[in-house]
């Protein structure tokens, strides 16, 4: 089973960068090869929506963030980062990573690995 943890959320001015990170337990292989790891996020009152998305070559983005995060993962540190620029507060949000086998939709439904979160507040 793959256990996810994310870290790095925090308090950040509009206009800032923030970058998170999500540390997988178990194997590389398994996280970062057989599954496309994916970032979520949901604030108060709304459902949880879809970040962006990386597999093997490929990496996806949703139109909130598009050109102005990147997600990357280091498979040595079996570790997953998203790096987002020109902060916003409709950016705040509890941020999830999560896991999902290739083929799936990239919707909370898809995936079947999750972290527990961590809060980024983006000050208005």
């Amino acid at each position: 089973q793959v256990q996810l943890v994310e870290s790095g959320g925090g308090l950040v001015q509009n206009g800032g960068s923030l970058r998170l990170s999500c540390a997988a337990s178990r194997s590389i292989l398994s996280v970062f090869n057989a599954y496309v790891m994916g970032w979520f996020r949901q604030a108060p009152g709304k459902e949880r929506e879809f970040v962006a998305s990386i597999a093997r070559i490929e990496t996806s983005y949703s139109d909130s963030v598009k050109g102005r995060a990147t997600i990357s993962r280091d498979p040595a540190k079996a570790t997953m980062y998203l790096q987002t620029n020109n902060l916003k507060p409709e950016d705040t949000a509890v941020y999830y990573c999560a896991a999902r086998r290739p083929g799936k939709p990239n919707t909370a439904a898809g995936y079947s690995y999750w972290g527990q979160g961590t809060q980024v507040t983006v000050s208005s």
